[in-house]
């Protein structure tokens, strides 16, 4: 659906804004010493302290209060100096305890923004409420195959660090929401506040959606529907649009707005397409909230917060800008390489330092070291080549000593040998550099036999020299061909 709908007399924009559950990157869980590593056997990472068993006491884990100041900084937010733990009661069977311990009316994190780029060049703030911590839930297992369907639970995740990030209903498209939680999700990873990996529920997504509608200068607005647990961009973005689309034809059908039909909680089935109901939508009285009598509120030192601001460094949307405007690349590439995660970034800015043009760092990086590195699932931090060896590699390749096919076949040596040198490596694979006096040497051959060849240059045609570039790499396949069309056109010229 286009961002403005036209039927008739009446228009409607969708209104948008999404609640963001980050796994923040922590050892262990939020208020006790289980693990959470991913993919373990059900059951088996649980303790008294996460089932909520009588006598289990919560502690709060130190390193997501410091995961929650970095992230909230980077926000933009008001970093709360003084903060407390709640109870969110319900009752689901993923939900041991019978209450989930949250933060209600004072969060970690106040008001911020998060900053995108959109597609017309024009920038937009995308407002925050607020970003507050809480633990997870378990995890329903389902099996539809079974012959009356069976239901299990793992509790491997209750009580796993969360991060929720809630927006203001800022966005006015489906586009605007993938751009803001990609900026989110780069800006998480870069700071190594989250994996942020979707695949394994390190980021889910729930998405408030509702149309503004106007029709003969009358303003409505349908209820605002959640749908939950998303775990794809590409599901956020076709969920969007599938519910702007059912609600205008709804409010087409029964003229329903705000305040005549009860707040909706759907899921969305990926493979149909649609959102399906689950539930009518709780508000905040139906969950009980009161003060967690376990655990006492959280001090936080006015220092902690202003150097948790300072350490912030330069972040991916201002990196992004000047690699744009300074360094020349191609928006898309900047894009590419800031999704990395600063550690990818800091290799790159390495190899820059050794005086390689951004141009060829950029290309190798994309074409050759991130591919290198999905290919073996390994963090740059393993990567077998240093970045001083991938920057003295390409400026042997800039000089003419290699050739790029040269070069490429020297980086996968030293991706397989990564003790050895540039040196070593060419020395090993019979790489050597051929020398000028004996390319002129080639150079003249190759003319004195080919006078066709000649008569077409002094014409004009200039590319047919390539015929013999590809013969002077016969007679010495280290031969420089940059240089063999150098040298002949010059013997040509003064000849």
């Amino acid at each position: 659906m286009n961002e403005l709908i036209n039927d008739s007399a009446v228009t409607s924009q969708v209104v948008i804004g999404l609640e963001v559950h980050v796994q923040l990157k922590t050892r262990t869980k939020l208020f006790c010493r289980c693990s959470t590593t991913f993919g373990q056997p059900p059951n088996t990472q649980i303790c008294p302290v996460c089932l909520g068993l009588p006598g289990s006491l919560p502690v709060i884990n130190a390193e997501a209060i410091e995961l929650a100041i970095r992230a909230g900084a980077a926000m933009n937010c008001n970093v709360a100096e003084f903060t407390k733990w709640d109870r969110k009661n319900y009752f689901y069977p993923d939900l041991p305890k019978g209450y989930q311990i949250s933060q209600f009316d004072l969060p970690i994190c106040g008001e911020g923004y998060i900053t995108i780029d959109k597609s017309d060049g024009e920038s937009k703030h995308i407002r925050l409420v607020r970003a507050h911590l809480e633990e997870d839930a378990g995890k329903s297992l389902h099996d539809e195959s079974a012959r009356r369907g069976s239901s299990r639970i793992d509790l491997n995740r209750t009580g796993t660090p969360l991060l929720e990030i809630v927006s203001q209903p800022d966005m006015r498209s489906a586009e605007e929401a993938r751009l803001y939680l990609t900026e989110l999700k780069m800006l998480l990873e870069y700071l190594d506040v989250s994996d942020c990996n979707m695949q394994e529920g390190s980021l889910r997504v729930d998405a408030n959606i509702n149309l503004h509608l106007t029709s003969n200068n009358k303003q409505f607005a349908t209820p605002i529907v959640e749908v939950k647990n998303l775990n794809s961009f590409r599901s956020v973005e076709r969920a969007i649009i599938y519910e702007a689309d059912r609600q205008f034809a709804l409010w087409l059908e029964t003229g329903l707005t705000i305040g005549q039909s009860p707040k909706q909680t759907l899921g969305w089935d990926d493979t149909a397409g649609q959102t399906v109901l689950q539930r009518e939508k709780e508000d905040s009285a139906d969950y009980r909230y009161f003060p967690d009598p376990d655990l006492v509120p959280v001090v936080i030192e006015k220092s902690k917060i202003t150097a948790a601001q300072e350490s912030l460094g330069e972040l991916p949307q201002q990196r992004r800008k000047r690699y744009i405007d300074e360094l020349g690349l191609r928006p898309e590439d900047a894009m590419t390489l800031c999704q990395q995660g600063r550690a990818v970034v800091e290799y790159f800015e390495q190899v820059l330092a050794q005086g390689v043009s951004a141009k060829r760092a950029i290309s190798w990086m994309l074409q050759d070291v991130l591919r290198t590195l999905n290919e073996s699932k390994l963090g740059i931090s393993a990567f077998a080549v240093s970045a001083k060896q991938l920057a003295d590699l390409l400026m042997q390749v800039e000089a003419g000593a290699l050739d790029t096919t040269k070069g490429r076949e020297v980086f996968q040596y030293l991706l397989q040998n990564p003790n050895s040198t540039i040196e070593a490596a060419t020395k090993e694979l019979g790489i050597e550099k051929v020398s000028t006096d004996e390319i002129e040497l080639i150079c003249k051959e190759l003319l004195a036999a080919n006078p066709d060849v000649v008569a077409k240059v002094r014409d004009g045609n200039l590319k047919a020299i390539g015929a013999l570039v590809g013969q002077a790499r016969k007679r010495n396949s280290n031969a420089d061909p940059k240089l063999v069309q150098e040298i002949c056109l010059r013997i040509i010229q003064n000849g």
